[in-house]
């Protein structure tokens, strides 16, 4: 059950959020602005690149090296070389997981590793065979690890992860706000440098400030009936997140927000892109989980019987380009099912931009869900 007295209490939210991630939310462009400095002292801004490289591999732990993944090959556009090496293994421990390069990785490709940890063996074994085959290797992870050292041994480029003191009083959650932004933002200005993406340092600077901008909405002191992200956190307290996307950066977003609820609140989603994501939910919709599905509900002791599980529609949408767009349609099969739906625009800008707000408020929901559920 969702306590709603406690979102409009910040110093209760403040003792609830033991492992930092409202503070990683509100920091979120603070942490842009320390992760771009971290590139530049280490070179990337001196590179000259000979050529983009025929692929772009990206290892890593977790949902952040997969969300890295996912928005730096939508970002690059159609016939993106960008692929995430997912790794093997018997559990989700630094020891146990395993990544290997593809048979055809040689000279003209690139290694990406992204990391919170960067004590995992078998990454450090990963730069190494990659320094063997040719690739060009680059990592983005804490300073002072096993990695550091094994990149610096591959001659690769290593940037140390911008980080803040109170990510190692708790665990970092791979799908924390503060994770996210620290790992990405030396793989955009990186890949802007070699011609695969475009986020120079003004376009990193309006990110930083989109999110600032974004952290001052949603903050923790403003309350729920004027923050979006408080909103949607207490729209989606007894519902099932059903997530439809309508637009090209808004699908990572979308993905994003489905593994946030998963993995900081505790919350199962759908997720799927519109207009295809009409067709794929539809029966659900039409379904046990529709509104309108339980016509007893209405009689329910509110008191002894806990609610019934409904779904709710969560559209996210960037501005469609050309005027076409499936949302009308997306509405009407939600009303015509009963089911509720709640809509995220942002404003205008670059696309890294309205990308970064998408991100920011659906990070903030997840959070404010999370610790008002007591997960």
């Amino acid at each position: 059950m969702l306590d709603e007295t406690l979102l409009d209490s910040p110093e209760g939210l403040a003792d609830a959020d033991r492992r930092g991630l409202l503070r990683g939310a509100a920091e979120a462009g603070a942490r842009v602005r320390t992760a771009a400095r971290h590139a530049v002292e280490a070179g990337v801004a001196d590179l000259k690149p000979d050529g983009r490289p025929r692929s772009v591999l990206i290892a890593g732990p977790g949902a952040a090296a997969t969300h890295a993944s996912d928005l730096l090959g939508t970002l690059a556009g159609a016939g993106s070389p960008v692929t995430r090496l997912a790794p093997i293994g018997v559990a989700p421990a630094a020891g146990a997981l395993r990544w290997e390069l593809p048979g055809w990785a040689g000279s003209v490709d690139l290694l990406l590793i992204a990391t919170p940890d960067g004590t995992e063996p078998s990454l450090s074994l990963l730069a190494e065979q990659a320094y063997r085959r040719g690739c060009t290797v680059a990592a983005v992870a804490p300073a002072r690890t096993p990695l550091a050292e094994a990149v610096t041994g591959a001659h690769g480029l290593f940037v140390p992860m911008a980080t803040a003191p109170y990510d190692q009083d708790e665990p970092l959650a791979a799908s924390s706000p503060g994770v996210l932004w620290a790992l990405l933002t030396p793989l955009l200005a990186l890949l802007d440098r070699i011609g695969l993406l475009t986020a120079p340092p003004d376009a990193l600077e309006k990110v930083a400030d989109r999110l600032d901008q974004v952290a001052e909405g949603c903050g923790p002191a403003i309350a729920t009936y004027s923050n979006p992200a408080k909103t949607l956190a207490a729209e989606l307290a007894d519902a099932l997140p059903v997530i439809w996307t309508e637009g090209t950066s808004a699908g990572p977003a979308g993905r994003r927000f489905a593994a946030a609820l998963a993995e900081l609140a505790g919350r199962p989603a759908l997720v799927a892109e519109l207009p295809e994501a009409l067709a794929a939910h539809s029966a659900l919709l039409a379904g046990p989980l529709a509104a309108s599905a339980d016509p007893e509900d209405f009689f329910r002791d509110r008191v002894e019987e806990p609610p019934a599980l409904h779904a709710r529609v969560v559209l996210l949408r960037d501005r469609p380009i050309g005027g076409l767009t499936a949302a009308p349609a997306a509405r009407d099969l939600a009303l015509s099912h009963d089911t509720p739906i709640s809509e995220l625009e942002p404003e205008e800008g670059a696309e890294l931009e309205t990308l970064a707000e998408l991100i920011a408020v659906t990070d903030f929901a997840a959070v404010y869900l999370a610790l008002a559920s007591g997960a």
